[in-house]
């Protein structure tokens, strides 16, 4: 904790307030989202197709979303955006908590995602761009702060859910509203550097993700990327079936040990992770390791059993799935500040949120497409018998991301490409 708190102070107010800002966007939105599916389902009583609608579309409003955000970002301003969306949040958390019909929680569940498009985007390059050269610094703090909000934040709204779940909602919301209060009044204003070769208007949008295209490190950097987070979301897909298949009724309280583990090792190993990292590794090579860490966390699950077990048998499944989340969050953790490092290295400093913005849409891509391949894995391995299939493949799939970024570590690939140059008008 002083080791956090003395690195806070070093970076400057605005970023301070973005980084306890991030604890209390997630701390709101965690409180809620865990519990609105067994809101909507028994709540509510929707069928399971509306449920699954619902929550797709949140998905898709905020993953589909970004390139949006970030490109208006670059263009208004970082702060307008980040006010924006924490406003639209307040509102869509607050219709959240008297929806009781389709048309109603549709509109709610888009508002909140494409809130979240809209800020998400504008923080991280408003950290880039006040950071400078210590842009990994930061965002090993920022995780922190981050990982702090998604460990407490299903604690709250459960405690909150004794009463009910609108309160949970009304509670979210009021928080999205003093978030946007205290930054409409505190945080200063930055916006990227006026560039004069920039095209205005829907011509110039265009320009700027013909440049994106253009970029080829980018390109091959986010494709070799996106595997990682599709490795972490099994933390909410995977994990949860397998301790459904091992532990039964009781899969829900070992699920929220395996959470609580998860933000603890980010929580508590982020800095310490992130500074030996700086002293012994260049930013591709820690990346590389962190995604084969990904990749090496579903070993555990291997020699598990795969049916419903009791006694040793129970308490060694649960062993390998703690074990799983743990490395997930290690290897996250170790990446991450490298991760948004290299991110803005590749834009060449130019364009840094509509950047961001088109990385992370093109992670959203690859969780919608990944999970629809994992879950049809588990079905295939209960037909065939292969319950080893589905780990294998997500082992699989992180040690070839790590050895695409070697690759393009080894080729020079993760260096600013000349795409990145200012376009002709």
């Amino acid at each position: 904790m002083r080791r956090l708190r003395a690195q806070m102070r070093s970076f400057d107010r605005g970023m301070q307030l973005l980084m306890v800002n991030q604890f209390g966007i997630n701390l709101g939105f965690y409180m809620l989202m865990p519990y609105l599916a067994d809101h909507l389902a028994h709540g509510l009583g929707l069928a399971a197709w509306a449920v699954g609608l619902v929550l797709g579309v949140r998905n898709l409003s905020q993953q589909g979303m970004f390139w949006l955000g970030g490109t208006l970002a670059d263009r208004i301003g970082y702060k307008p955006m980040i006010l924006t969306g924490c406003a639209l949040r307040t509102g869509a958390f607050a219709l959240l908590a008297v929806a009781d019909t389709l048309p109603a929680l549709i509109i709610a569940c888009a508002a909140t995602g494409f809130a979240g498009a809209l800020f998400n985007p504008a923080v991280r390059a408003y950290l880039a761009d006040g950071a400078g050269e210590r842009r990994v610094e930061a965002f090993a703090c920022f995780n922190v702060f981050y990982q702090a909000g998604i460990l407490l934040g299903p604690l709250a709204g459960l405690a909150l859910l004794t009463f009910d779940f609108p309160l949970v909602c009304a509670v979210a919301a009021v928080i999205f509203a003093v978030l946007a209060v205290v930054q409409a009044r505190a945080l200063p204003p930055r916006r990227p550097a006026p560039d004069p070769h920039r095209e205005r208007g829907l011509r110039g949008i265009a320009t700027d993700w013909r440049t994106i295209g253009s970029n080829r490190p980018f390109v091959l950097f986010s494709a070799a990327m996106a595997g990682s987070y599709l490795l972490a979301f099994q933390t909410y897909l995977a994990l949860p079936l397998q301790a459904r298949t091992l532990l039964g009724d009781s899969s829900s309280t070992a699920m929220g040990v395996v959470f609580a583990v998860s933000a603890l090792v980010a929580v508590a190993g982020q800095l310490r992770l992130t500074d030996w990292a700086r002293k012994r590794l260049d930013a591709p090579k820690a990346i590389a390791i962190g995604l084969a860490v990904m990749g090496a966390a579903f070993l555990p699950l291997l020699p598990g059993p795969h049916r419903t077990a009791h006694g040793m048998a129970a308490a060694l499944g649960l062993a390998g799935l703690v074990l799983c989340a743990a490395l997930l969050a290690a290897g996250s953790a170790l990446l991450y500040p490298f991760e948004m490092d290299t991110l803005v290295r590749l834009s060449g400093d130019r364009m840094v949120a509509t950047y961001y913005g088109a990385y992370s849409t093109v992670a959203g891509i690859a969780v919608a497409g990944g999970n629809l391949a994992v879950g049809a894995l588990f079905d295939l391995a209960a037909r065939t018998n292969t319950p080893w299939l589905p780990w294998t493949a997500l082992t699989a799939l992180g040690l070839g991301c790590a050895t695409a970024l070697t690759g393009l570590r080894r080729t020079g690939h993760l260096h600013p490409a000349p795409a990145a140059a200012p376009a002709s008008a």
